[in-house]
């Protein structure tokens, strides 16, 4: 007979200190990556193209559930990574295997003047590697345009349909600045002028310095106020002729950064003809960011898998993003549109501000904290 209540109970073997830290560090890990996954996750500003409603040094928070979350694209990554490996130059990922990428239902859509954060498409925007979908570069920009809007620019005011857009409180543009001598960096610090909002252009003989300079209109009004100035000048030679650098780069599109289009944004579901002119404008979006196979492009003709397509019929929606900061972005209308599988998120608040110029003292914009992103 067995008489089980004899046995003697084994004891749980107590975990060692490092196998606690070893646990408690893998837990962590993993609710950080979910929570960065599916809800909120933190990015920093680098540059000024949405200035000033987004400074260099801004700390967001970005919603992955406004828009809805994706699902990764890029299994085989190190957690909380991005590109690389932290403080290095080591990719953080293996593309052995790449995922079809779904979208799970968000609480809005995205609407015409959000701030929207982005994986930049392009290999140009991707310091020239070929990134997997969901590793390629942040952006954040305003959504100019949604899909099936048709986007111009006249004379710097955006138009989508007809209807001219509203423009950001504090909209930036290209100014000639003639000074009596050189400004120096706290006077421009105290006008809200960063390293990447100016340039100094030209000493002349009589030591008046030009500078180019970004500025808002309120920043113009009180440069011209200043004793120090000798006059402030819109700077229009970007507002006329072809900018080689525009998109797309072709006969149909002989068009600036000032006065762009029109373009109807492609929309999911919709159809276009298949001819040179069309082509010019979407046959970007056709061979790299429609995931088809075998796409060729010849004299005016599309080939799908051997397929002559005289009709194409776009698979998702995109959208147009343009930088508050005109003059002094690169975005849609330089590389083109966004296609709604690199989406990320919708910036919510600023959490913390570092003002890289400023001395040690002034470091924190403590005026930015908490400050909501619109």
């Amino acid at each position: 007979m067995n008489w089980k209540f004899w046995n003697k109970p084994k004891e749980k073997k107590q975990k060692t200190l490092f196998q606690e830290w070893r646990d408690s560090i893998v837990f962590a890990v993993v609710v950080a990556t979910l929570v960065r996954w599916a809800t909120v996750e933190a990015f920093v500003v680098p540059t000024g193209s949405m200035e000033n409603t987004i400074l260099p040094g801004d700390f967001l928070f970005v919603s992955k559930f406004h828009y809805g979350s994706r699902t990764p694209a890029t299994p085989l990554q190190v957690p909380l990574t991005h590109q690389t490996i932290w403080g290095t130059t080591i990719p953080s990922y293996l593309d052995w295997i790449e995922l079809p990428t779904y979208r799970l239902p968000g609480i809005s859509k995205i609407k015409r003047e959000d701030v929207v954060v982005f994986n930049v498409p392009p290999l140009s925007q991707n310091k020239g590697v070929q990134y997997p979908m969901d590793l390629k570069t942040y952006y954040v920009k305003r959504c100019v345009a949604v899909a099936g809007d048709r986007f111009e620019i006249k004379d710097r005011q955006a138009y989508a349909n007809g209807v001219a857009s509203t423009n950001p409180d504090k909209l930036k543009f290209r100014h000639l600045v003639y000074a009596k001598d050189e400004i120096n960096k706290r006077n421009l610090s105290k006008l809200g002028l960063s390293a990447s909002d100016y340039i100094l252009l030209d000493r002349k003989a009589n030591n008046e310095v030009v500078y180019l300079m970004f500025l808002t209109n309120d920043q113009v009004a009180e440069l011209t106020s200043t004793p120090y100035i000798n006059s402030v000048q819109d700077d229009r030679s970007t507002h006329t002729g072809t900018d080689p650098g525009i998109f797309p780069s072709s006969k149909y599109s002989a068009w600036n950064g000032d006065n762009y289009g029109p373009i109807v944004i492609p929309a999911k579901g919709m159809k276009i003809a298949i001819n040179d002119s069309t082509l010019a404008f979407y046959s970007q979006a056709i061979k790299d960011y429609e995931h088809n196979n075998n796409v060729e492009i010849n004299n005016g003709e599309l080939k799908i898998n051997g397929s002559l397509v005289k009709v194409y019929t776009f698979k998702q929606n995109y959208y147009f993003m343009v930088g508050d900061n005109r003059h002094n972005s690169l975005d849609s209308r330089y590389w083109g549109f966004v296609p709604e599988d690199h989406i990320v998120g919708k910036p919510l608040f600023i959490w913390l501000s570092v003002d890289q110029d400023a001395d040690v003292t002034h470091k924190i914009r403590w005026n930015r904290l908490m400050n909501t992103v619109e």
